[in-house]
């Protein structure tokens, strides 16, 4: 794969070196125009469907159509885990569930607020859209030089920890049995292994973390065959696989050396507004010492419970600061080159950046994701379905939450079809 410039040549990662004494600094000032961003609290200015371009009938029938494909699945979302993701081995849940509202979102455009539709302030699970959140508090310590190159490999930057008995990797030898600190990044495979891997699941990291072997995620039938089965060098292969994505929080953690979810509150969450309602979970077995002091370390989705649970109010915010890549009024919160890399597509999964960037450019076959938005288009994606969809091409915000999977390319459809012009409040 061909890698997209370096972070040390990134003069915006340059400019956070110099303005920092320690790992934390002040949001930096944006000089040019910028556009509209909603303030802190419930003063979101809204546009009526015409003001935003439009067709007011068309965005209403969007809207109802969205409202209408409500995923049948049960909302008590541990009752349905135990349907699906608790069927396979090791599938025992370990983190909080928390039964899910009825089908909810917002059309944000231009930042305001067109439509809206359900519970939009209730907090949920968000599943998979936790990954997002995770590869940008990695994205932070990478533009403050706390990750000094992404393809630097993760060992370099891990110590060894204490871990509950049974985590570790295959083929290291501790001799007399005894529990030692590990690092999970020993063995000649993983040693391997950057932060570009983990970033993209391409790492194919061999090892069990938080009681969860790497295979146990979405496994083949034959349990044997997934134990002893030779894992592929990383790059080569893509595997979505929250057992990998746990092993990225974990290692950010280490980078950080203080909670995460406090990382992305400061940096990310406060500065664009979002309440104070949003919480991030790890497991109840996820906990370590961390510089004298107990730490969580956050998992990257829902599949044994836990991850972000937020609103969709707060959703639409993050989707719109990725949107702006970064910016955020007059302020800069994160480089923009690094939203040049999210986007980037993997090489063995080409709709894919990083995690959990769903890119909408065509395959090697012509194919998109959502064939009725542009190219340009990408989306963060949880179960559920919990979608943020951002299109930079249409100044466009989706949210969409706990709708049938076969109807997102039909409800991103009907709203992009109902843009009839440019916002009216252009340079106001």
């Amino acid at each position: 794969m061909t890698r997209p410039t370096p972070m040390s040549a990134r003069p915006g990662v340059r400019l956070a070196a110099l303005c920092l004494a320690a790992v934390l600094c002040g949001p930096l000032a944006v000089t040019a125009q910028t556009a509209y961003v909603p303030p802190r609290g419930e003063e979101w200015q809204r546009l009526t469907p015409a003001q935003a371009g439009f067709d007011p009938a068309r965005l209403d029938a969007a809207v109802r159509f969205a409202q209408e494909q409500e995923n049948p699945a049960p909302r008590d979302l541990e009752a349905a885990h135990h349907l699906s993701f608790g069927r396979e081995p090791y599938g025992a849940p370990v983190g909080p569930f928390r039964t899910r509202g009825g089908s909810a979102g917002l059309v944000i455009r231009g930042g305001y607020i067109v439509a809206e539709w359900g519970d939009t302030r209730r907090v949920d699970m968000t599943f998979s859209v936790s990954k997002s959140f995770l590869s940008t508090v990695v994205g932070l310590a990478w533009d403050r030089g706390l990750i000094r190159d992404l393809d630097d490999p993760v060992a370099l930057y891990m110590p060894p920890m204490e871990l509950p008995p049974g985590d570790g990797e295959p083929g290291i030898d501790r001799g007399d049995g005894r529990p030692e600190p590990v690092t999970l990044f020993e063995n000649e495979h993983n040693r391997t292994i950057t932060w570009d891997h983990l970033l993209r699941q391409t790492s194919d990291w061999e090892g069990t973390l938080w009681g969860k072997p790497d295979w146990a995620d979405r496994p083949g039938r034959d349990v044997q065959a997934n134990k002893e089965r030779e894992h592929a060098p990383p790059g080569t292969t893509w595997k979505y696989n929250d057992v990998r994505v746990n092993l990225l929080a974990l290692a950010a953690l280490q980078v950080w050396r203080r909670p995460l979810p406090a990382v992305l509150r400061d940096l990310v969450m406060d500065p664009i507004g979002a309440s104070n309602t949003w919480r991030w979970h790890g497991y109840d077995n996820s906990w370590l010492n961390v510089d004298g002091r107990q730490v969580q370390s956050v998992s990257g989705g829902g599949h044994w419970g836990g991850g972000m649970f937020i609103s969709a109010r707060d959703q639409a915010r993050f989707g719109l600061f990725t949107l702006r890549r970064g910016a955020w009024g007059d302020q800069r919160l994160l480089d923009e080159g690094w939203f040049d890399l999210a986007t980037t597509p993997t090489g063995p999964q080409p709709g894919y950046g990083f995690m959990n960037y769903f890119l909408n450019r065509p395959d090697a076959d012509g194919r998109k994701r959502y064939p009725s938005a542009p190219d340009e288009a990408y989306a963060h994606l949880g179960n559920g379905t919990n979608m943020v969809y951002v299109d930079p091409v249409h100044d466009l915000v989706i949210v969409a939450r706990w709708i049938q999977p076969q109807a997102i390319d039909a409800v991103l459809g009907q709203v992009i079809g109902a843009i009839v012009g440019d916002l009216a409040t252009e340079g106001s």
